[in-house]
């Protein structure tokens, strides 16, 4: 076990697994049922997606393993994480959203590991764009927040399309759920690592007192006193996210929105501004908290407060992750209460009332109207944008490649010079559209 596990590891550039992905590995190896239960951020993902990379043979040119999850994001991060493991499998993604063209070619040639959410991949399933005979584990990856939205009949009626089914692992964040007999997981090996908001060592909780119902200028002061560091900031309405990212631009700080009514498209440029520094804040709704491949947030802001204990924890999720510590800010009006589930010993938090405005972020992001698909890579992207563009290295920062459209994180001051130097140029031997991703 230990040379495909170092060799992971050393793709990954981790130095090490935690003790609930040593577990989970070995579990998922000797048993055939597993609930693994563990928080956001724990590295759930690596464990399940590591003991995949065991059980695969070689050999066999069907899909092997299917993992289904509730949303396109978790989809999308999942798969990035199989890529970056380096294991010489291939794998496809199919979700809502996504062109079916696309992914019915990328199939015809089946991958070891297939990813995606129930509905599309019922849809793959009906329309025979695979075989599923050869599909001996399944992961149900989130498999408490796929139940919540509904996906219950889609995921039976895959399973019930499944002939020979050997490994059955569901994954959560959440200890409470019950396990319906459509899964067909009997007296499951329960692997349960979840922690209380309140267990987290890693966390610091503060309550912020706003003098008014509305609390934007309470946000607006908690946000200048986080000394420019980038904040996740939750609302439970997508009006909401859009209102209150719209008077923070107005106010000088800038921000995106992120929210589960935006196209997919708009959606992919909200986070990879906020992933790569175009933008250190993020407003969001729930959508948020779970699934999204960001790297540690050091503050999260509960703008409003979740109705249940289950979403706040998901929510503080987003920071103090794996071995980092984070705050998790509380906005609380005069006429609001604390829930139950969060206690009243916290810190209080006052905001400082003069403190200047965050610094705006240095790097700009650069839309490239190519992908994965036109064959272009973040090689090709490089050369273009440093030998074409007169741009050097540290100019650039990340530089994500999606199937038809690519992003640059580009040192702002140098953008204009960049945009007139290639404005003619084709980059393998092809003109792209090039410009700042608004």
């Amino acid at each position: 076990m230990v040379n495909k596990t170092t060799t992971v590891l050393q793709a990954l550039q981790i130095e090490h697994l935690n003790m609930m992905q040593q577990e989970a590995l070995q579990s998922i190896l000797d048993e055939s049922n597993i609930l693994l239960v563990s928080p956001t951020g724990s590295g759930k993902t690596l464990a399940f997606l590591l003991a995949v990379f065991y059980l695969l043979e070689e050999e066999k040119t069907n899909i092997q393993c299917l993992i289904l999850l509730p949303t396109r994001e978790l989809a999308i991060q999942i798969e990035q994480v199989w890529k970056s493991m380096r294991t010489g499998f291939k794998v496809n993604v199919c979700y809502g959203g996504h062109s079916i063209e696309v992914e019915t070619k990328n199939l015809s040639q089946a991958p070891a590991l297939l990813i995606g959410t129930p509905g599309r991949i019922l849809d793959h399933i009906q329309r025979k764009s695979f075989e599923a005979d050869g599909i001996r584990i399944l992961i149900l990856d989130e498999f408490d927040k796929s139940l919540e939205v509904g996906f219950h009949e889609e995921i039976a009626a895959i399973i019930a399309a499944i002939p020979k089914l050997e490994k059955r692992i569901l994954v959560s964040a959440t200890a409470k759920m019950e396990i319906p007999t459509f899964t067909g997981v009997k007296a499951p090996r329960v692997l349960d690592f979840s922690l209380s908001t309140a267990q987290n060592e890693q966390l610091i909780m503060k309550l912020v007192h706003s003098k008014e119902k509305d609390k934007f200028e309470t946000l607006f002061q908690l946000l200048c006193s986080l000394e420019s560091e980038p904040a996740l900031i939750f609302c439970n309405h997508r009006d909401a996210t859009e209102r209150l990212a719209q008077l923070l631009n107005e106010a000088g700080i800038i921000t995106a929105f992120y929210h589960g009514g935006m196209d997919q498209d708009d959606r992919e440029r909200a986070i990879t501004r906020f992933r790569n520094g175009s933008v250190n804040y993020l407003v969001a709704t729930d959508i948020a908290a779970r699934g999204l491949d960001i790297s540690a947030i050091k503050h999260v802001v509960h703008y409003h407060l979740p109705k249940l204990e289950k979403e706040f924890i998901h929510r503080n999720g987003r920071t103090a992750r794996m071995h980092a510590s984070g705050t998790s800010y509380i906005l609380l009006s005069m006429e609001e209460e604390l829930p139950t589930f969060i206690g009243s010993d916290i810190e209080i938090f006052i905001p400082l009332e003069s403190a200047p405005l965050p610094t705006a972020p240095i790097f700009q992001t650069i839309y490239v109207s190519g992908g994965k698909k036109n064959k272009l890579n973040k090689t090709d992207i490089v050369g273009f944008f440093i030998q074409k563009g007169k741009l050097d290295k540290s100019d650039i920062q990340l530089i994500e490649v999606k199937d038809f459209m690519s992003f640059v994180a580009v040192k702002k001051t140098k953008i204009p010079a960049f945009l007139r130097a290639i404005k003619e140029e084709k980059m393998k031997g092809k003109k792209y559209k090039i410009e700042v991703l608004r």
